[in-house]
């Protein structure tokens, strides 16, 4: 990594973080850390922040988003080192040794056992949590857990 790289907030109005994902994971060179952010200004939409030598500018009517991007302490990371070596099922160690998530949680029950296999479904979005990369989990069939954000989420009241 470069000397002159920095966080470069990013805004192209972005609806979805699907979207949003998709626009980073299609970035040449792939970013060393990249995160999406919720922005409700001017509009509700998804703002990106980057670890970046390149500057990516974003329409002067998105400015403030980016900016808020850039500067957030929280976000929702895509790229982070060691992404892409979190496909399958890996324990919790396993998880901590591969990449720079500091700690994989339990929703509603705290800190994931070593041990613990977690199915990941090749879909990792941590998030950044009083400045540690923080893997919220849920259970699971057979004594697993999975990420809390899964890939393709079931839609609420889908057997309505």
């Amino acid at each position: 990594m470069s000397s002159n790289s920095r966080i470069i907030g990013v805004s192209l109005g972005h609806r979805t973080l699907a979207e949003a994902d998709h626009w980073i994971l299609a970035l040449d060179p792939a970013p060393v850390l990249a995160c999406t952010h919720l922005v409700g200004e001017p509009f509700p939409h998804v703002a990106i922040s980057v670890l970046s030598v390149s500057p990516i500018t974003s329409p002067p009517e998105l400015r403030s988003a980016a900016d808020a991007a850039a500067t957030g302490r929280s976000g929702r990371a895509v790229r982070f080192p060691g992404v892409e070596r979190l496909t399958g099922d890996l324990t919790v160690g396993e998880i901590l040794q591969r990449s720079s998530i500091s700690r994989v949680d339990v929703l509603g029950g705290g800190p994931a056992e070593a041990g613990t296999v977690v199915a990941t479904g090749d879909f990792v979005r941590p998030q950044f949590q009083g400045g540690e990369l923080v893997l919220v989990t849920t259970p699971a069939a057979g004594g697993r857990l999975v990420p809390f954000e899964r890939r393709d989420p079931t839609p609420c009241c889908a057997d309505h």
